[in-house]
């Protein structure tokens, strides 16, 4: 607990910081918007997204709560509590999850450059991967200041996108929601969406050491979840006026910027979504950084060196840039995260909403 924390490090910055590891490639070029909720139709979509909202928030707010009263900083120490004997398993499943979400970035940082600047989609993956390394190797203030300004360029960007797309086919957006299209599957898809993206909640532990009790938790958890999902419904609005047709395209965020026909903004956008890769690809590795900071400090009595953490940053980026190379944006986020949705959902989600709340109310360490 930090008693100099201000307001926006309490109650906002936590959900910043689970913006930023859940937004990434797939959300930012509307990709997995297009995948779990376009299907249910504009407002099966709709009712899909406030779901995941919801489960958000539950999540986070019994995570922070767990997080501080088990004095857990970082996911290894959290799932200790958790799981006991059994946390290696979320341990292994995060690694595996981590490589398959930083591969998505990284396709999506190369498809961006191929789109904008012709460039080989590798070298997008490798300009992303450097600002990642430049922002993980100095710990929690520099990615905490990260958080802070994209948070606030991705808002403004998002809401200049609304007011633009209203302008130009602001009609179609209505005769999109009154026509009667079946909703079907929009639960599936919403907790589908929810299960694989609540990883952020224990991802961005570091960043509630600003929390000042369990009332703090309560409300900086409530806030994750509309935080992080604004963006996405005010761009999936958008995306309406041209169902069912924006279904097919791999970048759907190009597709509507090109109906725009603004190339000042096309870049502008563009630079958000490159962004909003670095603060999700930077968030999941600090989280990695942060774990083995703990088990090094306690090793050999010794903070984790700046080179250190640039070593394991660039290990890690290194081989999520060939898997996005090999394997491309549409297929990791169709086969890759359906998977991990259902796998954090078991071992996480489940076990936090039963024994980690039961262990919440029966210690009641520091009343709200």
């Amino acid at each position: 607990m930090n008693s100099n924390s201000t307001w926006f490090h309490r109650f906002l910055l936590p959900g910043f910081a689970f913006k930023a590891v859940v937004i990434g490639g797939g959300y930012a070029t509307g990709a997995e918007l297009v995948t779990f909720f376009m299907p249910s139709g504009p407002r099966g979509g709709l009712y899909g997204m406030l779901l995941a909202t919801v489960v958000w928030s539950a999540v986070c707010v019994v995570t922070f709560l767990y997080a501080q009263q088990t004095k857990s900083r970082d996911y290894r120490t959290f799932f200790n509590h958790l799981l006991g004997p059994l946390w290696p398993v979320f341990e292994i499943s995060f690694f595996l999850g981590m490589m398959v979400i930083l591969a998505v970035f990284a396709a999506a940082a190369g498809a961006i450059g191929h789109a904008v600047m012709g460039w080989p989609a590798i070298v997008g993956g490798l300009l992303l991967s450097a600002a990642i390394a430049a922002f993980a190797t100095f710990g929690n203030d520099s990615v905490e200041r990260l958080f802070k300004y994209v948070s606030f360029f991705l808002y403004a960007t998002y809401a200049a996108f609304l007011v633009l797309a209203l302008l130009h086919f602001g009609a179609r957006i209505p005769l999109a929601f009154s026509t009667d299209t079946p909703t079907t599957g929009w639960f599936t898809g919403g907790m589908s969406y929810a299960g694989y993206n609540i990883l952020g909640a224990v991802t961005i532990l570091p960043v509630i050491r600003h929390l000042q009790g369990p009332k703090d938790a309560v409300i900086a958890g409530a806030l994750a979840g509309p935080l992080a999902m604004i963006p996405a419904i005010l761009f999936f609005v958008c995306m309406t006026a041209f169902y069912p047709e924006i279904s097919n395209q791999a970048l759907p965020s190009d597709f509507m910027l090109e109906q725009l026909n603004l190339p000042l903004f096309r870049i502008t956008f563009q630079a958000m979504i490159f962004a909003a890769l670095l603060e999700s690809g930077t968030g999941l590795v600090h989280a990695i950084n942060e774990r083995i900071a703990g088990a090094y400090q306690a090793r050999v009595q010794k903070p984790l060196s700046n080179r250190l953490r640039l070593t394991i940053t660039v290990a890690i980026l290194i081989g999520s840039i060939f898997v996005a190379d090999r394997i491309g944006l549409i297929s990791l986020i169709a086969n890759g995260y359906k998977w991990l949705s259902y796998l954090f959902l078991a071992i996480y989600v489940l076990p936090l909403m039963t024994f980690g709340l039961w262990q919440i109310f029966r210690k009641k360490a520091v009343p709200l």
